[in-house]
């Protein structure tokens, strides 16, 4: 499941972790293999299952990588690492992403070559309609207001992100990786910073299982690693400290930019956003 790289175009590869959900991860890899922009490579990180995961994502002809460190925080990073150049493009096995997914995915870090890492939203494909639609409403606003907040940033969703390879790079040594307690994708985000360019796309949707929500011991384990990733990062960072190097960031954005434009005269283009 991969093309030759085209002399212009950013690579791609897409990055999935899996632990016993070979049924899913069949799913989600048929998806991305009826991409209108097909992913360069596609990686999937065996998280010790004892299923036919592995033998189901070679079938779909991705790379296989083993990591038997527990925890999704390891499995994903061990991805990451294993991407040399280009775009990390990451969902999990129960992603089944629309076949334009990577287009769109593509088309954003090529229009915006200062952007780090693209986020987008989802619906819960196997719940109810209108059970559906109130966890979406509650889970996913929920995640992106509250850990924006907390991260002083836009946060990243694991079933649904991007970042680019050098990103990555910059911050693989600090994410929390040995921890299998943490939040994989909220701790990227903290380490990422909250003056990274983090854009959320709420036309990137792609669909999810909603078996987070099959019981209430499922949703409260949610929110105790939820809970964990934030003391984990607010330790080293605490929220007010993220906000002002935010705030202070865009401060000498809009000054560089101010003093731009009056060398450029009044045709110059609006302050940039915070």
């Amino acid at each position: 499941m991969s093309r030759a790289t085209s002399g212009c175009a950013t690579p791609m590869t897409v990055v999935v972790p899996v632990k016993d959900d070979a049924v899913l991860l069949e799913g989600c890899l048929s998806a991305i293999g009826r991409q209108t922009r097909p992913p360069d490579e596609v990686i999937v990180v065996d998280n010790a299952s004892s299923d036919d995961s592995a033998a189901v994502a070679r079938r779909a002809g991705a790379r296989v990588i083993s990591e038997t460190r527990p925890g999704i925080a390891a499995a994903a990073s061990t991805g990451y690492d294993a991407v040399l150049t280009g775009i990390i493009v990451r969902c999990d096995a129960d992603t089944l992403p629309p076949e334009d997914w990577l287009e769109r995915v593509h088309r954003a870090f090529a229009d915006d070559p200062g952007l780090t890492a693209l986020t987008g939203s989802g619906f819960f494909y196997d719940l109810p309609a209108v059970r559906g639609r109130l966890a979406r409403i509650f889970y996913l606003w929920g995640y992106y207001g509250g850990m924006r907040a907390a991260v002083g940033n836009v946060p990243l969703w694991g079933s649904n992100m991007a970042m680019r390879v050098d990103a990555w790079r910059e911050v693989r040594r600090h994410v929390h990786r040995h921890d299998p307690l943490v939040h994989d994708d909220t701790d990227l985000s903290f380490q990422l910073g909250s003056t990274a360019r983090v854009r959320y796309d709420p036309r990137l949707v792609v669909g999810v299982s909603g078996r987070t929500f099959e019981s209430v011991a499922a949703v409260r384990r949610r929110f105790r690693l939820a809970w964990h990733t934030l003391a984990v990062n607010w330790a080293d960072s605490p929220p007010w400290e993220r906000w002002s190097a935010r705030i202070a960031s865009w401060w000498r954005r809009r000054r560089n930019w101010s003093r731009g434009a009056v060398r450029r005269g009044p045709r110059s283009r609006r302050p940039p956003r915070g």
